[in-house]
């Protein structure tokens, strides 16, 4: 026989499903959600299923512990898995923790960031052809961003009169201002003319909707259509909004520009561990090579602290302190 029972609409929903509301209400990023719910379920199977509000510091400890001296993850990736879980019982279940978690942490990579000359940088450069993705290079190079942070400018980010760019909620939720160099500026507008052309079509067959930050969307409705707000560099194809389910044009995936690169190193007889990354490094390297003041360098990086922009001093062509070799 047919359950024609109506479903119980008073039943908590699942702790997964809280989780994910607790993110957006933060206004966190698909990508830490995304990363987020992954540590939270490797943690309950890490305890056969059990579930997390039957278990607390010991248990975090136990499956950190694994993670650093079974698994060999980065200390970048154990605390990430550790932030998860401090969100889980924070936001989510709402339980004090006892802290400080006394688990193996892994050990911090002490490498030397990878560093281009100019001229491996120029030539890498040029080994892309000659379309969006050596454009993308290029302000990798030239501002020091971040892949992700140049994936996600939008047109009013562009300050042509004050030649200046802004980089919006970067790493740590802030905003900085880098450098606009002067020989990207026309190809820079030349792409704004492409993706000005692309953004009319969306609108003219009922689209044009991109993606606004926080509650911006509910604030300002028609925002979302406006061209100041368009990404300057869009996708090639429309797309539906896993949160949402609108169909809207994203920008671009970073993983072409990371092929590129890649592709460009070889071409270039490059042999060294280059990605995208690589560019920054250098971009930050070769200013205080020329004579910057550190502390200029670590507000266009937009470094919380002075001594992550120190390491670079370490990888500059005279060493750190400029030291010359006896033997030379």
């Amino acid at each position: 026989m047919t359950d024609t029972s109506e479903p119980d609409k008073h039943r908590p929903p699942k702790l997964m499903d809280q989780v994910r509301d607790a993110i957006r209400l933060k206004h966190y990023s698909i990508r830490t959600e995304t990363a987020y719910a992954d540590w939270i379920k490797r943690y309950i199977l890490f305890h056969n299923k059990r579930h997390p509000k039957d278990m607390g510091a010991a248990e975090i400890e136990a499956f950190l512990t694994h993670l650093a001296t079974v698994r060999n993850v980065s200390a970048s990736t154990q605390n990430q898995a550790f932030s998860a879980l401090l969100f889980l019982y924070n936001h989510v279940l709402h339980k004090e923790l006892q802290i400080p978690i006394d688990s193996v942490r892994a050990k911090p990579s002490k490498h030397l960031p990878t560093v281009m000359t100019k001229d491996e940088a120029m030539r890498l450069i040029g080994a892309i052809p000659p379309d969006t993705h050596q454009l993308m290079a290029k302000l990798l190079f030239g501002t020091g961003i971040r892949l992700m942070e140049c994936l996600r400018l939008r047109v009013k980010d562009l300050d042509f009169e004050q030649n200046l760019i802004v980089v919006r909620d970067g790493k740590g939720g802030n905003d900085r201002v880098t450098v606009f160099p002067e020989s990207l500026k026309k190809p820079l507008q030349h792409q704004l003319q492409y993706t000005k052309v692309l953004h009319d079509k969306d609108l003219s067959e009922g689209y044009g909707e991109v993606y606004l930050p926080f509650a911006l969307e509910k604030k300002y409705p028609n925002a979302n259509k406006e061209w100041h707000w368009q990404y300057v560099f869009p996708s090639y194809k429309l797309s539906k909004d896993p949160r949402t389910g609108i169909i809207r044009r994203h920008h671009a995936d970073e993983s072409g520009l990371q092929r590129a690169v890649k592709a460009a190193a070889q071409k270039a007889g490059i042999d060294k561990m280059v990605s995208c990354h690589t560019f920054r490094h250098s971009f930050a390297t070769h200013l205080l090579e020329s004579g910057y003041d550190i502390r200029t360098v670590q507000e266009l990086l937009g470094h919380k602290d002075v001594s992550t922009t120190m390491i670079y001093t370490h990888v500059l062509n005279k060493g750190g302190l400029a030291v010359r070799s006896p033997l030379d």
